[in-house]
């Protein structure tokens, strides 16, 4: 296949890690992902020529030793494992590793293997115990050198201890990273039991109060779950610990959802963290909201508590990718380290891996404690990071409706529509624009059908209670179509001006792109034009130039990996046998290549990196090799347009026969079930912050540009494309975007992505190149910065 330029690129094959032993340890809490961190750990490590060994029961195995415990992994060991739930190496709370007697214990057990380099995967408590234990190791050793269980040449061989951690945690509770392993499983548990229980609360118009883990009051109350499930259920009310309400929010509370019942809402749901306070430190529980809604309101109000529920399940597409992503890098990470490295955590900023010193990242998260304890709640809430916040002021924003009264009134009215083909998150995006519009006093209208609609005139007014319901639903409910908006831009600017159209958001894939472009150039012959415009992507195929992640792409991940699962598990103790799997996507190969990642795929099949019969034959080889040994099953993903000549018939019968005697195939086209189904939890409140963020950009535009009685904007930068680059979210002018794009294979001419797939191929066993340019930095925490006022889109 195709090799990487390696001109100022820098590949791990200088990395050997020849001679060197890492272990491998889960701690604390178990989260789902952390098996496919340790599967990552274990294959990277063999790869690259370690020792690896398993360390079961977390510390307490580390003391205990012995061969049972502290096992040597081979790459067999953890195939399967990926798509478990749990940790199979176990976890446990060990009260003899806190003592100084206990850490001698374990600190021999790892000498009589050769064992210096240590991979944690556990919370903040499992990882300062961590660094401890390698702030005390020479100290360590000299006391095993005293009482003669090693010698001295075992002192200078086995000198220094490096860590480095992964956050395992479905609390999101770690400072210095977005998204820890497990949170993104958790969160789908969430939300697949509040859509169930919105069906039938809505049945009996009934009020639901759930209970959401996020530790006890007394321990460390984290409201992140509650937080970004009720942002992604569209939940009435929300009870977190790092926002108590203030004093006579159980009046404010019953008002609220009385009034959305006078507003034909059948069912209420209330969220609660279960570490909730008041604003005097006192605990709110469950029972005490649900008595108070039955007595204020007379609601019939049920309680359900999902305990867990959420640390269960199998991992989420998202949860398997960063925990894979988190494994490779890490092992990057022990070989690079020398005596004075610190001991660092391997952390996600936006989409990209980042090492953030070990310690910084505790203090801080004790830090958040500490604020809290003292009631600085907004201090708190920034010391959280940028992802919490952003979700906070997001929920802000949408929850709680403004009486007319408080509306500013702008006199502005701003057209959304949708375009191209639906994508799971669109109608969470919709929600999100019109409730953030209506708040900074706009007048929202709905576009049916696209551009095809908006020039038949199929335009009306959309209020606050007409979204209500929408995050959880598929599809697009406005309707969508592919129409570009070239050839009727003369009747969409007669609609445009018979409705006083001021600003307008699309929402769509690669068709919305161009459309957008189309009515840039349209500027220069109509006026009406002449209004901010932004795009949002959203499309399955996440092949939108100048954004890395697109609304619908993560719902579509999971539809891949849930059925690559059951296709794989289909074929649990028949003889060995391959899957060839047919994805979605067009010509941009984002769906094979990380849901080939996510699902544990032998190969992924893409039209970027071209291939041939020689490589076809190679794979074949390949598989055959690895069905003679201890592997079963085998899977192999292609994507739709990967190869006009190597089709999804062609790779199957050609592997049918090449295969012949050592494993049989099967395949599957999977179709639109990808484009299907209720948006994951990610696309949600994706969809949700970045079109909150491009609402308050076209408010901002429109003030700036109102001049003589009206909105006139005719610059490049007033018609932009808001999306997701590396680690913020980025508003880019259309015009820029062009020499980006591959405008006759409709994808980017540069994908972040593509540096993930050595990933896949090593994890497969592949001999590959794999370019390490953005590792190897220790960057250092980033405390938040309240962003200027003057700039309300800097907020999100």
């Amino acid at each position: 296949m195709a090799q990487p330029d390696n001109q100022s690129k820098r590949f791990f094959e200088s990395l050997s890690g020849a001679g060197k032993s890492i272990a491998v340890l889960t701690s604390g809490g178990d989260a789902q992902g952390m098996n496919a961190a340790v599967r990552a750990v274990v294959r990277m490590g063999i790869y690259v020529g370690a020792k690896v060994y398993f360390i079961r029961e977390g510390y307490q195995g580390m003391v205990d030793g012995g061969e049972e415990n502290i096992k040597e992994a081979s790459w067999e060991s953890v195939s399967s494992m990926l798509q478990m739930g749990g940790t199979v190496i176990g976890s446990a709370r060990c009260k003899e590793f806190r003592s100084h007697e206990g850490r001698l214990k374990a600190a021999h057990n790892l000498v009589q293997r050769g064992i210096t380099n240590l991979c944690v995967i556990g919370g903040d408590g499992s990882l300062t115990g961590a660094n401890l234990f390698r702030e005390e190791w020479s100290g360590l050793l000299e006391e095993l050198v005293q009482q003669g269980l090693i010698d001295e040449d075992a002192v200078q061989k086995y000198s220094a201890l490096h860590i480095v951690g992964m956050v395992g945690s479905i609390d999101n509770d770690f400072c210095g990273t977005d998204m820890t392993i497990g949170t993104d499983s958790a969160l789908h548990r969430i939300i697949e039991v509040v859509d169930a229980i919105m069906t039938t609360a809505q049945s009996h118009q009934r009020t639901f109060v759930l209970e959401v883990m996020g530790r006890h009051f007394q321990i460390r109350p984290v409201g992140y779950l509650a937080l970004v499930s009720a942002l992604a259920c569209g939940a009435d009310w929300v009870l977190i610990p790092e926002m108590p309400p203030e004093d006579g929010w159980e009046e404010k509370m019953c008002q609220k959802l009385s009034a959305n019942r006078a507003g034909m809402k059948r069912l209420n749901i209330i969220i609660v963290a279960e570490g909730a306070i008041d604003c005097n430190n006192k605990p709110i529980t469950t029972d005490h909201v649900k008595d108070l809604v039955v007595r204020c309101l007379g609601f019939d109000t049920r309680v359900t508590i999902l305990g867990h529920v959420q640390r269960g399940g199998t991992p989420s597409a998202f949860d398997r990718i960063l925990a894979s992503r988190m494994g490779v890098e890490a092992v990057i990470a022990l070989l690079e380290t020398t005596a004075n490295t610190p001991a660092c955590v391997v952390s996600l900023c936006g989409n990209q891996a980042v090492r953030l010193p070990l310690m910084e990242c505790v203090q801080m998260t004790q830090e958040v404690q500490k604020a809290m304890d003292e009631k600085k709640f907004e201090e708190a809430v920034k010391l959280r990071g940028r992802s919490f916040e952003n979700n906070l002021k997001t929920y802000k924003l949408l929850a709680h409706r403004k009486l007319e009264s408080e509306l500013p009134h702008s006199n502005f009215n701003i057209a959304v529509l949708n375009v191209g083909a639906p994508a799971a998150g669109m109608n969470a995006a919709v929600r999100s624009a019109v409730r953030v519009g209506i708040s900074e006093g706009h007048k929202m209208f709905a576009v049916n059908d696209g551009f095809e609609g908006f020039y038949k005139g199929q335009i009306k007014e959309i209020k606050w209670a007409d979204v209500g319901g929408w995050t959880g639903q598929g599809g697009s409910l406005l309707g969508t179509k592919r129409t570009l908006p070239a050839k009727h831009v003369e009747k969409i600017a007669e609609q445009m001006r018979a409705h006083n159209i001021n600003a307008l958001l699309v929402i769509g894939g690669f068709e919305a792109y161009l459309g957008l472009m189309e009515l840039l150039e349209a500027r220069g012959k109509y006026d009406e034009f002449c209004v901010p415009m932004v795009m949002v992507p959203a499309t399955v195929s996440n092949n939108v130039p100048g954004s890395d992640l697109s609304i619908g792409a993560d719902t579509a991940l999971n539809a891949i990996t849930d059925t690559c699962d059951r296709i794989k598990q289909s074929a649990s103790g028949t003889k060995r046998r391959v899957f060839i799997i047919e994805t979605m996507g067009g010509y941009c190969g984002y769906l094979a290549s990380v849901g080939g990642l996510a699902a544990g795929a032998d190969a992924a099949y893409i039209y970027e990196e071209p291939f041939d019969i020689r490589d076809l034959q190679s794979n074949v080889e390949h598989l055959t090799e690895k069905m003679k040994g201890a592997i079963q099953r085998g899977l192999v993903l292609r994507n739709e347009n990967s190869n006009e000549n190597y089709t999804t018939d062609f790779i199957y019968q050609l592997y049918s026969e090449e295969g012949r005697g050592v494993f049989d195939c099967r395949k599957n086209v999977l179709g639109h079930m990808q484009q299907g189904g209720a948006p994951s939890p990610f696309d949600r409140n994706f969809g949700t912050k970045i079109s909150a963020k491009a609402m308050l950009w076209l408010t901002k535009k429109m003030n700036e540009t109102f001049r003589q009685g009206r909105v006139f904007a005719n610059t490049e930068d007033t018609c932009c494309l808001l999306g997701m680059r590396r680690r913020a979210l980025v508003f880019q002018p259309v015009v820029q975007l062009k020499d980006e794009t591959d405008f006759v294979h409709r994808i980017p001419k540069e994908q972040w992505w593509l540096k993930l797939r050595p990933l896949m191929k090593i994890l497969a066993k592949y001999k590959t190149s794999y370019d390490v340019s953005d590792s190897g930095q220790l960057e250092h925490v980033v405390r938040n910065i309240q962003p200027k006022e003057s700039d309300p889109s800097g907020a999100m």
